[in-house]
């Protein structure tokens, strides 16, 4: 039976799912690796994806765990948010963001490296969400420093 069979509704692939399947197809083609290629690499990594689960990663059509992402981004010799953004950071282009909605791809670039919250940050910062974001978005050792006037 399927899950609507059980009552349970089935999970749709949201904007996030299908921007890493359109960069899961690019880089792979990008990198030289047919299905079957990545699959085997995969494998030798200890991640286990057939060669038609990729292409229906590819498709939209099947989901990507968090752990095959990051897996992915190894073997593709990306960083994970590179699957999960456009490869663009132009204030001119917005993006869909799960979760967030729709954003300057240059916004969604600086939240997802840990630069910045992904609201935007009201003048004089009162309600300290920057400061919040720069103290739990990296642990303590790799924080970015603002400079005196940043963030207003």
């Amino acid at each position: 039976m399927t899950e609507q069979q059980y009552g349970r509704r089935a999970v749709e692939t949201g904007p996030t799912g299908k921007i890493v399947a359109e960069n899961l197809a690019r880089l792979r083609k990008v990198r030289g690796f047919s299905t079957r290629q990545l699959a085997a690499a995969l494998e030798e990594k200890g991640r286990s994806i057939s060669p038609s689960g990729i292409s229906r990663m590819e498709k939209a059509e099947r989901h990507v765990t968090a752990d095959e992402l990051v897996a992915l981004a190894a073997i593709l010799r990306v960083n994970p948010s590179a699957l999960m953004l456009p490869p663009t950071d132009s204030p001119a282009d917005s993006i869909e963001i799960t979760g967030v909605g729709t954003v300057g791809a240059d916004a969604a670039w600086d939240w997802m490296d840990g630069e910045m919250p992904i609201e935007r940050v009201k003048p004089g910062d009162p309600s300290g969400s920057l400061m919040r974001f720069q103290l739990d978005a990296r642990p303590a050792g790799r924080r970015l420093q603002l400079s005196p006037g940043e963030g207003d």
